[in-house]
């Protein structure tokens, strides 16, 4: 057909914004937040997308991926996606390249989404009406009264039921205070809320066990990467040993790779980001793959770029209101979505594709390319 839209433009925009506190996991530390924006122009119409990645992920779109996706039919995702996988075969999928191909396809899909008038979620069609959230911080660089401040500000004011905080401080070598912490973070919350944990892949896997002992006595039911989900089967065993439920996949930058970590047995619930696998396309079947092996999937950090394809599975368990990136998509965009309750709406609104738009004037300050 003559009039199909095609992607006419790919631009690029990478923005940098300090914590408001230094902040470390159990493996990493860090003092500010890059954003990758990524927009697709048809006509009149803009879509926009973006990633959690280093200011390398726009360079990737602008060498590898913009002549692939220039010119493309704008209604045709995954047929788009497919090119761009093919188009870094060289550089390597995995890493960076995933992560740049994830702000296009999310800027595809939001602007197939405004060519059609629709909010993203009725576009591909929704599963449910709300979202669960779960609070995600607790930074193991907090104080106590800081750690108390946030864990308060979720349950308290925002009446979001559930919550986790950062362990395996120093590779795991301050368990003592790890244990404190988690009971400090469960005397604030009371016991009506769930508690979560997550090691960032801290621990040695004898460790990690013996850590579950005392997460499952202060009634903690979520334990994320006790250690590396590069190794399934060391996975695999420390969930067949440990009470809480054991989650994985953050770092996922391929389909192959869900699936080797659902094949293992190596995960009570799948954990894939948007922003690192692929987009859109990918997260959905990602969702897919753990839907007929009877696991739910959460949502990881970016919480407004997974909040209408989260709509869309039977099997979405929860996603991940993290701290950093609240902060960000707060200041660079508007239409923001707010946890009610523990959960968002998307699409309630009306505003068509994710909702939000850039707010030029407040990002401004924090552009570095």
């Amino acid at each position: 057909m003559n009039d199909t839209p095609v992607v006419e433009r790919v631009d690029t925009a990478v923005y940098t914004v300090p914590t408001d506190a230094p902040e470390a996991d159990g493996t990493l530390g860090w003092d500010s937040t890059t954003l990758v924006l990524a927009t697709v122009r048809c006509g009149d119409v803009t879509g926009l997308g973006y990633t959690y990645a280093p200011a390398a992920a726009a360079h990737v779109i602008e060498d590898l991926l913009t002549d692939v996706v220039t010119g493309s039919p704008a209604l045709d995702v995954p047929r788009v996606n497919e090119a761009m996988r093919r188009a870094v075969r060289n550089a390597g999928l995995p890493g960076v390249a995933a992560q740049a191909i994830a702000a296009v396809d999310i800027a595809l899909w939001d602007g197939k989404a405004r060519l059609l008038g629709l909010p993203l979620v009725h576009l591909l069609g929704a599963a449910r009406d709300e979202v669960p959230v779960y609070g995600s911080g607790g930074f193991t660089t907090y104080d106590d009264d800081r750690q108390e401040r946030q864990l308060r500000g979720w349950v308290e004011e925002e009446n979001v039921p559930r919550v986790k905080i950062k362990i395996a401080e120093s590779w795991g070598s301050r368990e003592e205070r790890d244990r404190r912490r988690v009971a400090r973070a469960r005397a604030v919350i009371g016991d009506a809320a769930e508690l979560y944990v997550d090691a960032n892949g801290g621990y040695r896997a004898e460790q990690a066990v013996r850590v579950s002992r005392a997460l499952a006595d202060e009634g903690v039911t979520w334990f994320e990467e006790p250690v590396s989900a590069d190794h399934p089967a060391t996975l695999a065993a420390i969930r067949a040993r440990v009470t809480p439920e054991v989650a994985a996949g953050e770092y996922g930058y391929t389909l192959p790779y869900f699936e080797h970590l659902l094949a293992a047995g190596a995960v009570g619930c799948l954990q894939a980001d948007v922003t690192r696998c692929g987009g859109i396309t990918v997260w959905l079947r990602a969702a897919a793959l753990a839907q007929a092996r009877g696991v739910d999937i959460s949502g990881h950090c970016a919480p407004h770029a997974h909040a209408h394809a989260a709509a869309t599975v039977p099997n979405l368990r929860h996603l991940e209101w993290f701290h950093d990136h609240v902060r960000v998509e707060r200041l660079l965009f508007d239409g923001v979505l707010a946890p009610t309750g523990g959960t968002l709406t998307p699409g309630a609104d009306g505003a068509p594709g994710l909702g939000l738009t850039l707010a030029t004037e407040r990002a401004r300050p924090y552009r570095v390319d």
